[in-house]
């Protein structure tokens, strides 16, 4: 079977040479892929758009390629799936209407709510006084989320009245586009986060084991938010119980309510969750992709080959699938050009490749490309560096030692990523 993946981030790598580990994969094509697909034994990159739905269709159906993975929630939102399946192709990602979930933060909180899914008290506001009005009266800290997608900056957590205010302004003024037609503001919710990224075929759902990241740029997670620095898996502050009641509370809700409202859901569902310091699991927010960097740190794990894992969700037949899984813990690290996440630079030379690929240490390319021989950075976050270990001591310190060997100008990396997990493997 040759597979095709969607996207060009860490995330994709990541699914590339996951497919790949199975013996049933010959090949895979990534478009548009990134320095690291690129060099992937088995892998070549297609300089296609992922938006360009007919060019992948046709490639696809030329070539024999039996199945299609979509990486990026645009694409998904904008109906690749509903278009390729039109052409008889097979897509592991949700279609047009399931992408709501997270294209529409609003649509999203109101199918929480009609599923009694537990969740922070929200409001929705298509006007800016209207807005502005609200968070005077409630107070800050609270949340201030532009409705669409916004590359993960739409979401605002607000610790004064000030940050809250300028929030909705810029997202009425234009700032995300038409993201920012619609604002939902939220209660402040506090507890740690953790992502539960489930895998389902429309009637049955699944979790894979459950993942933390790091948002925030500077150690001690402070400063700005990223698209996530890091992160670690599984993690132990979602226990077996707390797994029990994510599923019985939120998952199976969930595809519940879609099909309530005739949506046939198959792919991807990520719980972003609040387990609050009371132990009660709440979501902050729903996706319908993998999470990156999570996938950097889940996929390592998993023994079950992907494909079959995917084609069961494709054709209906999750609940005749176990997963199995390594015994291990994973962590991954993201090392990020200097000045992310606003202004970087671009174009630097990565050299150490082998050195880290000798620690035994998996280096996943986020925003690289290859120029001549060389790999040159060309992103905001470069890689993920994934160590795997019997404990998370040794997972992070197997990740850390990779990046020891890895060098490119102006290179940045927390230092501390899983530090809430340490002693506790």
């Amino acid at each position: 079977m040759k597979a095709l993946v969607v996207g060009s981030g860490g995330r994709e790598h990541t699914l590339a040479w996951s497919l790949l580990r199975s013996p049933k994969i010959t090949e895979v094509v990534c478009v548009p892929g990134n320095g690291g697909t690129a060099t992937l034994p088995h892998c070549r990159n297609l300089a296609l758009a992922p938006t360009d739905f007919e060019g992948i269709a046709r490639f696809a159906l030329v070539n024999n390629l039996e199945l299609v993975v979509v990486g990026p929630e645009q694409p998904l939102a904008e109906g690749i799936t509903d278009y390729l399946q039109e052409q008889g192709i097979k897509v592991f990602g949700p279609c047009r209407a399931g992408a709501q979930i997270e294209a529409s933060k609003a649509w999203a909180k109101a199918l929480m709510v009609e599923a009694g899914i537990p969740t922070a008290k929200a409001e929705v506001f298509e006007a800016e006084a209207a807005a502005l009005a609200y968070l005077e009266q409630q107070g800050a800290p609270i949340v201030v989320k532009a409705d669409g997608l916004a590359a993960g900056k739409g979401v605002t957590v607000a610790h004064t009245l000030e940050e809250a205010t300028q929030a909705v302004k810029d997202a009425f003024s234009g700032k995300f586009g038409a993201a920012g037609h619609q604002v939902v503001i939220e209660e402040f919710m506090t507890g740690q986060e953790a992502s539960v990224l489930a895998i389902t075929d429309g009637q049955t759902i699944r979790p894979l084991v459950p993942a933390q990241d790091h948002k925030a740029i500077g150690e001690g997670d402070t400063g700005p938010n990223t698209g996530g620095m890091g992160a670690y898996a599984p993690t132990p502050v979602v226990t077996s119980a707390i797994m029990e009641r994510v599923q019985k509370e939120v998952l199976e809700p969930a595809i519940a309510t879609l099909r309530r409202r005739g949506i046939d859901y198959r792919g991807i569902l990520y719980a972003g969750l609040m387990i609050t310091p009371e132990g009660e699991p709440k979501v902050v927010e729903f996706n319908c992709r993998l999470g990156d960097p999570e996938t950097q740190a889940v996929l390592p794990l998993l023994e079950t080959p992907l494909e079959q894992v995917m084609l069961a969700c494709i054709e209906g037949q999750l609940d005749t699938l176990e997963l199995q899984w390594k015994s291990e813990a994973a962590a991954c690290v993201v090392v990020a050009a200097e000045g992310y996440p606003d202004k970087y630079p671009k174009g630097m030379e990565i050299v150490g490749f082998e050195e880290a690929a000798a620690t035994g240490a998996l280096v996943f390319h986020a925003g690289t490309r290859r120029r001549g021989n060389s790999i040159v950075a060309d992103g905001g976050r470069v890689l993920g560096v994934t160590g795997l270990g019997e404990t998370f001591e040794a997972a992070i310190a197997n990740a850390y030692a990779a990046i020891d060997k890895i060098c490119f100008e102006g290179m940045y990396y927390r230092r501390d990523i899983g530090y809430r997990v340490k002693g506790l493997s």
